[in-house]
């Protein structure tokens, strides 16, 4: 049976927002600069429409630095090939054929809808691409600036989980008990650094080792209930500790409206936020070093 195209790019939409994705609210900058959009490297020509979302997001997702895409037949004709595995990304696009109107007779063209699938160049072996530019070089944003007193909560974290400073996207892999995280410098400003930060963190205190929550033992599918709730409790608890290391209003605002998406999303269990407030309030007091007991 022939690709629904519409259903496959709505389904790939859908998939990546209920997975945590939520490409209006990432703070962290491309290494390729603003301007980096995705790009056939094979026809060095930027992709457009819908494939812009599609490939972009799914860099972010998977942690792909490069803007660069290219088909399996392109990978090989530039020498290299698609590592086995590696899971490739839908592009469409619209092809003209020419036809006959089944009224009038006359010669016509029609767009149809087509697709293909490419694969980020660091899917690749044996393939060279260019380096993007960095952040500095492209955005012009000034230098990290630490914020002591965010600082001082996370450092005092007793017993977390280690930080690896890696890549272009923020989460914590409770099976690893690992939080990775993108350069301080790559974030559009201090005060996101650490909200995200604290947003993974937050997550971290769910390990059985921690107020187990279950997160490393009976890890909740992407989209599933149980991990929207914990989302819930992350932003609400990065939100207990922003204030508490005097992050602005408007920083602690913007958890609020991300906290409101995920209220709304689960919006028929009525005293979710209730709960969620309370375990958050428990994970921000274990990352403050305050030790209450599990329940």
């Amino acid at each position: 049976m022939a690709l629904d195209v519409y259903k496959a790019v709505t389904d790939r939409i859908i998939e990546l927002l209920e997975q945590g994705t939520v490409p209006w609210r990432q703070p962290i900058r491309s290494s390729g600069g603003e301007g980096a959009f995705p790009t056939n490297l094979a026809s060095e020509r930027a992709y457009r429409g819908i494939n812009v979302f599609l490939l972009a997001v799914t860099a972010w997702a998977e942690g792909y630095e490069s803007p660069y895409w290219l088909t399996f037949r392109q990978a090989k004709e530039k020498g290299g090939h698609v590592r086995k595995g590696e899971k490739g990304s839908l592009v469409i696009f619209w092809k003209q054929y020419a036809t006959q109107d089944k009224e009038s007779g006359k010669d016509i063209t029609v767009p149809v809808l087509r697709h293909y699938t490419v694969f980020n160049t660091e899917q690749c072996e044996g393939i060279g691409a260019p380096s993007p530019a960095t952040p500095e070089e492209d955005t012009g944003e000034q230098a990290f600036t630490p914020i002591e007193t965010a600082a001082a909560i996370a450092d005092a974290y007793r017993g977390g989980p280690r930080v690896e400073h890696k890549g272009s996207r923020a989460f914590y892999r409770p099976r690893e008990d690992l939080v990775r995280i993108a350069e301080p410098d790559r974030f559009v400003d201090s005060e996101s650094y650490y909200t995200t930060l604290f947003h993974e963190l937050v997550h971290s205190t769910g390990h059985s080792s921690r107020l187990d929550r279950g997160l490393d033992e009976n890890l909740s599918p992407f989209g599933s209930t149980d991990y929207s709730k914990e989302e819930l409790v992350a932003e609400m608890g990065a939100a207990f500790l922003a204030a508490a290391s005097g992050i602005s209003q408007a920083t602690i605002e913007q958890s609020a409206a991300y906290i409101d998406g995920w209220r709304k999303k689960l919006s028929t269990e009525t005293k979710l936020v209730v709960h969620a407030a309370g375990a958050a309030q428990r994970a921000a007091d274990w990352v403050l070093g305050e030790r209450p007991e599990r329940s």
